[in-house]
Formats: structure tokens, sequence, C-alpha cells
């Protein structure tokens, strides 16, 4: 049984340094580490390849999904960890995830991803999705606390950190490259959902996570991104849902990115999001129903917000469009 490490990387040198050392202090070690170098400008190549691992030199930026994929394609491992360059794992973050996942027999795994600077925090648990196709990462911001520390079956896993056993990349597909960077992960969730492949939320395999590292919170680029995937992933997914919770959702996404400045990034974002969906296929289950995942992902949506208190997005949504 081996487990692949596919660390997607653009420049920051030291966060990539501190990651290949902390993937060294694992209990259970894994079988191999795969670097995948978007371009960077700086030494980064050179500092992985001197600590050991597979550098795969892209020579341009690809976004997350492309160096994903690459890392992905050139590994023989039965399982694949994708992690980010800035997070830090517990010493048996790998160890306990495997184990859980093969006990359950799951397809994927997560643990409890931690604010590096405020470790209370929680930075992110599992995903899920609302009727307005705007994705929720559960838990973030939140305190740390009982609500986070159950165990439970999830249908999206954040590619913060998780693992997931490479034969669903062969069932479900590798990430959707025309997402670049935001929601791809999300996008392989709504797949995977489809498909009937579901995973496993493991508090006891716990991270931390700087977080926006590269492009910073409430970067107009990274806005900019994901008011355009959103429209990717109703385009792709959506066809024939009610129109008012897509307005809703939408709308109420741009509010937000409006306090933070950002209203000229999500209104370029929208309409790129428009121009790319006239080229996607629709993609419907072959087995299963959509919308009844959707209901199901907001329900959870709801009942965590319910649990750990609504922040003003969720709010105002399921005002507008009752529980």
């Amino acid at each position: 049984m081996k487990v692949a490490a596919v660390v997607p990387h653009w420049n920051r040198r030291d966060l990539l340094q501190a990651l290949l050392a902390n993937l060294g202090q694992q209990t259970r070690a894994f079988d191999e580490i795969i670097v995948v170098d978007n371009g960077s400008t700086d030494d980064s190549a050179d500092v992985a390849e001197r600590a050991g691992a597979k550098v795969v030199r892209l020579g341009r930026n690809l976004g997350f999904a492309g160096a994903v994929n690459r890392g992905i394609e050139i590994s023989s491992a039965d399982w694949i960890a994708i992690l980010n360059n800035d997070v830090t794992l517990a010493p048996d973050w790998l160890a306990t995830l495997l184990a859980a996942a093969e006990k359950d027999e799951a397809w994927f795994a997560t643990g409890k991803t931690l604010m590096a600077g405020d470790p209370p925090r929680i930075d992110g648990a599992f995903d899920a999705i609302s009727r307005g196709a705007c994705a929720c990462r559960c838990g973030s911001g939140r305190p740390d606390g009982p609500v986070w520390n159950q165990p439970r079956r999830i249908r999206m896993a954040p590619m913060t950190a998780a693992l997931f056993k490479r034969r669903l990349f062969e069932e479900v597909g590798l990430l959707d490259e025309q997402f670049e960077s935001y929601l791809e992960d999300v996008d392989f969730g709504i797949r995977c959902a489809i498909h009937q492949r579901w995973g496993i939320y493991v508090p006891t395999a716990v991270a931390c996570h700087l977080g926006s590292s590269t492009w910073g919170r409430w970067n107009k680029y990274s806005v900019r991104l994901i008011a355009r995937n959103q429209i990717l992933l109703k385009a792709k997914y959506f066809s024939g849902f009610p129109r008012w919770p897509i307005v809703a959702g939408q709308l109420l996404w741009g509010i937000v990115a409006l306090g933070h400045g950002c209203a000229g990034a999500y209104l370029q974002g929208k309409m790129a999001g428009l121009r790319v969906a006239r080229t996607l296929p629709l993609q419907r289950p072959a087995s299963g129903n959509i919308e009844a995942f959707v209901q199901e992902s907001e329900k959870t949506i709801l009942e965590i917000q319910r649990q750990t208190g609504f922040d003003r997005y969720w709010r105002a949504y399921f005002w507008l469009l009752g529980p």
C-alpha cells in the first residue's frame, strides 16, 4: 500500500521548506513526495529536489487544478494526499486518516484543519454546497469545539489537506482545469456525489493551515476566480434548478465582495464565467439525483450554522429562502 503526497506550489520557498520538513516527521511515512512547481521565480524547485522530493517543473502557472493533475498523473501510489504548501500536519495525520479510511472503506478522508495563527479556530472541516451554487467551507472561522470532534460521512473534502484513493480519479476524473484555482475541489466533490462515492471526516487527524499565503485574503484575483467558478458550477450542475436560490446566493456573495472592496473583481469574474459557461457540457448523474444531493448538502449547512451561530451571508440566505 503506497501513499504519495502531491504538493502544488508557486514561489514561497520558505513555506515549501517547512512543509517538506514536516512531511518527514509523519509516523507513517509517505512513499513519495511530489512537488509540482507552477513556474516559480525563486529556487523552490531546487529546494524540493535537494530535500528528496520528486519535482515536476511546469514552467508556467497552470493553477491549482492543473498542478494537482500533473502530480496525480505521474504517481502510481494507491492513495494520494493533496496538500497545500502552507499546511502543517500533526505527526500522526497520515496514519490516522489512512487507518480510518481503510476501516470504513471510504474513498477519501480529511481531518480537522485549524487556523495556524489562531489554533483554537477552525480553518475548515468539510465542504458543502447550497442551492445557490455557492459553497460553504464548514467550520471556517468558528471556535474549535464539540461540533468539530464528531466523525461523520461527508460528500466533499477541501483539498487543503486530504487523502484520496487514486482509483477515485480514474472513475470520477481529474480536477477540472478550467477552474484553475478555487472551487475545483467542490466541483470534484459534486462529481463524487454523482458517482455515489463518499468520504469521511476524521477530527483526530489534525492539520494547521496558514491560509491565503499566496494571494492574501479577499485579494481581487481570488475574488474574480471564485465569482467566475461559481458560474461554472451553476452551468455544469444546476440546470433545471429553481432560479431564485441561485440569484439570491450569487447576489449575496457579491454584496460580501463589495464589503471587502472587491465589487469590480466580482463583476469581472461573473462576466468571465458566463463566457466560459457556454462551452461547458452539462453534467447529469448516471444514477441518483443531483437535486437531492444539493438539498441534503444545504441542510448540512443550515444544521452547522444553527449549531455554531450564523454568519451574515448564511443568515441572509436562509432568511430569504427559508429553512
